[in-house]
């Protein structure tokens, strides 16, 4: 059951079939107050839901009235500055302090929590739409029982803190699941935690929804039903490639496909795919885990990331057995994949006869809606838009910031992308071991849209701002 209060009445709204009698009396007892009911299906039910809770009103209750950064502010005052976790007096508040940031972070979609201790302070900070921001400054004194408080929920040793550790909190929200990967690390000030929020539900599993151009989304759906070769993508930490993979995996039938992965770590759960999760204290590499899914007639396999000559040589030769093989590269662009591959040591011929394509990508921050307008570009920006294809008079979109988007001007992250199909023509530059700008030159006229261009359409529709792709590209 789901209730809130009017003026009059409490509202109650009452799940098929698992509302009870008892349940409905026990709660207008504890209301003290009239209740009007609504019987709802499951599907309805999850809705209502999620919106009391995006709208702060469930969350609030849970964390006691913290609504915002000063209502966090305020906790921090009343906290005691023990950070003995068996002093009753002291427990409770550093809980309800966690659960406050927890839920705050998940409201405001952040991916990453960081508690981070200084000589003479500690900060808290979210990373939102890839951007950092201070969120509070807990007393110094209590960073340990904060630290303490994460250790004992993600099941870690709390006497051991000098060397790394790392662990995970299942966490419920409602209907909700969040699973949140914890990272320690002792620094001279004392120990550094970072908190990775993978929240099941925002997870956006669908190529249809990243952000891609009509005819990237097109080849980027052929090439994974192709029935063997190697799909990359490529691009920095924090790029989405991972997301991408899984979507990629979400568009394939899973009845009649054998989808296998190696990851490190798992980040979402996906039904009806194997996923294995590598292991280094006992051994189990992505090389070793990839050997031992090859003995498990698989059909297609993601590998979350090609680290070293082993690992890539193994999945070459999958590729050339007859499975599809999709994974991660860390490189700038697409071009750079291929010679980073020649690098490890693999050898150009084949690559060029198991490499189906490269996709790079970035994520660049979408404008707040409710406050974005369009305007006549400068001097400056006129000639960035020409460089980008569109004409110098287009005109340019800017967000000053509201509340909506916290003062940011930024809410929620698209991909723009680059990708390189292999052809005839870089099969054969490939075979012969050319260099990473032949083989860029030589995908550009055969039509790969660059990075750059490709995010123009952002800044013409208004998606984006000329200067966020600019900062996002500027490597290029």
């Amino acid at each position: 059951m789901l209730a809130w209060r009017t003026e009059g009445d409490a509202v109650v709204v009452l799940l098929r079939p698992d509302a009870t009698v008892e349940g409905i009396a026990e709660l207008k007892r504890v209301l003290n107050r009239p209740l009007v009911t609504r019987a709802v299906e499951a599907d309805t039910f999850a809705a209502e839901l999620s919106r009391v809770y995006n709208q702060g009103g469930a969350a609030l209750a849970m964390s006691e009235g913290l609504a915002n950064e000063a209502d966090l502010a305020r906790l921090m005052q009343d906290l005691p500055t023990s950070e003995d976790l068996l002093d009753g007096s002291a427990q409770a508040p550093v809980i309800r302090m966690i659960n406050a940031l927890l839920l705050q972070a998940l409201r405001e979609r952040a991916s990453d929590l960081h508690f981070e201790p200084y000589e003479a302070r500690a900060v808290v900070r979210f990373r939102v739409d890839g951007m950092l921001r201070d969120i509070v400054e807990p007393p110094r004194a209590l960073h340990g029982a904060l630290v303490s408080r994460l250790k004992i929920m993600a099941g870690l040793d709390i006497a051991e803190k000098r060397l790394p550790q790392d662990g995970r909190i299942a966490l419920k929200l409602g209907d909700r699941q969040v699973d949140v990967r914890v990272s320690t690390l002792p620094t001279g000030a004392g120990e550094r935690v970072v908190l990775r929020l993978l929240d099941q539900e925002a997870a956006r599993l669908d190529l249809a929804t990243l952000g891609m151009s009509g005819d990237t989304l097109a080849t980027i759906d052929a090439l994974i039903r192709q029935p063997h070769g190697i799909l990359l993508v490529t691009g920095p930490t924090g790029s989405g490639k991972t997301t991408t993979l899984y979507a990629g995996l979400s568009r394939l039938p899973r009845g009649t496909t054998n989808m296998m992965t190696v990851e490190d770590p798992i980040e979402y759960a996906l039904d009806g795919v194997a996923q294995t999760q590598v292991n280094a204290r006992i051994e189990l590499t992505f090389a070793r885990a990839l050997r031992s899914i090859l003995r498990q007639d698989p059909d297609v396999i993601m590998v979350g990331e090609i680290r070293d000559l082993e690992t890539a040589q193994i999945a070459v030769q999958a590729s050339l057995t007859g499975h599809l093989v999709l994974a991660t590269l860390h490189t700038n662009d697409a071009a750079s994949a291929i010679t980073r591959l020649a690098d490890m040591g693999v050898e150009p011929y084949l690559l060029a006869t198991s490499l189906l394509g490269v996709l790079a990508q970035r994520l660049v921050r979408t404008l707040c809606p409710q406050c974005r307008h369009a305007a006549a570009p400068s001097e400056g920006e006129g000639h960035l838009l020409e460089e980008l294809g569109l004409p110098a008079d287009q005109p340019v979109w800017r967000a000053p910031g509201c509340a909506h988007c916290n003062q940011s001007g930024f809410s929620g992250r698209t991909g723009i992308y680059e990708l390189l199909r292999i052809d005839e023509t870089l099969r054969r530059l490939i075979h012969d071991g050319a260099g990473e700008m032949t083989l860029r030159d030589a995908a550009v006229r055969a039509g790969m849209q660059k990075l750059r261009r490709d995010g123009a359409r952002l800044v013409a529709d208004g998606s984006t701002s000329l200067a966020e792709l600019t900062r996002v590209t500027r490597e290029q």
